[in-house]
């Protein structure tokens, strides 16, 4: 974005996503200042400016979290609408590098591109940079990437670095042994917090919704919404609270035994349950 003027002797234009002036005249023309000078602070050029960094702020985070949004539910992207975006360096931004799976789900590769032709432009485990043009590619969840601690090796060769956690994302396995019954996990209960309000605001801060009594993640996994909740206290509640234990339900509301849980959202529902713990009060002396 280019320099714009406002009033007599200065330009202003959006720098490294803050609002900057320079001077047009005098000894210090064309230089930028160090601060927005004090006839400057209210121009309309200069809060429409802030207006517009805000939105892209906005803009942004937007983003992020509809690509975090496709690759935790490992949803079939359309690659022309990939394509499309790419141009928006928000968009460029939040998906380049994430790990893309096309037509054959074993041919893993990390997002660089796009092409004239509407081809992503991907580097594969070989190391080579090739063309992929299916009609829908994936943004797979990391707990469903084969290999993963192989892929995770070759990202660190290559310096990848991902807006959106994905490859280096938490995951946690569902155990093969489990109570026929069981409903609920409470290897992340009992983590002390000094209020309700302490543990919601963890949670919220997270970016988990807090509903009632709960924290919960919902999660697309093979086709069916699944929500994980995990207690952490009836609102209003002012003495000291523990978290709970970790369930799941379905779209009706049923408790899922835990052996029906999926994949995906057992991951995402323990990493919940661990991230919310992780923040609990510890007593002098104890170790972490």
């Amino acid at each position: 974005m280019g320099w714009l003027s406002a009033g007599d002797g200065y330009e202003v234009a959006l720098v490294e996503g803050r609002v900057a002036a320079r001077a047009t005249g005098g000894r210090a023309a064309g230089r930028q200042l160090k601060s927005l000078p004090r006839a400057l602070k209210d121009h309309p050029e200069v809060d429409r400016l802030r207006r517009f960094a805000e939105w892209l702020d906005r803009h942004a985070a937007g983003c992020v979290a509809q690509v975090d949004s496709w690759m935790v539910s490992s949803l079939p992207v359309p690659t022309g609408l990939l394509v499309r975006v790419w141009p928006d360096e928000a968009w460029q931004s939040a998906l380049r590098d994430l790990a893309v799976v096309g037509d054959d789900p074993d041919e893993v590769g990390f997002l660089r591109g796009t092409t004239e032709d509407g081809e992503l432009r991907v580097v594969n485990l070989d190391g080579e940079t090739v063309r992929m043009s299916p009609r829908t590619v994936t943004l797979p969840h990391p707990v469903l990437l084969p290999d993963l601690d192989d892929i995770r090796e070759f990202a660190a060769e290559l310096g990848i670095v991902q807006r959106v956690e994905q490859i280096h994302r938490a995951t946690w396995q569902r155990p093969d042994e489990l109570a026929p019954k069981a409903t609920e996990v409470r290897e992340f209960a009992g983590g002390s917090f000094r209020s309700r309000f302490a543990l919601a605001a963890r949670a919220s801060s997270l970016g988990y919704r807090v509903s009632g009594g709960y924290a919960t993640a919902r999660v697309r996994d093979g086709g069916r919404t699944v929500e994980a909740s995990v207690w952490i206290g009836e609102p209003y509640w002012e003495d000291t609270v523990e978290t709970g234990g970790l369930s799941w339900q379905d779209q009706d509301g049923r408790a899922l035994p835990l052996r029906e849980v999926g994949p995906v959202a057992w991951s995402e529902g323990m990493r919940m349950a661990a991230a919310l713990y992780a923040g609990r009060d510890i007593e002098e002396g104890k170790s972490a």
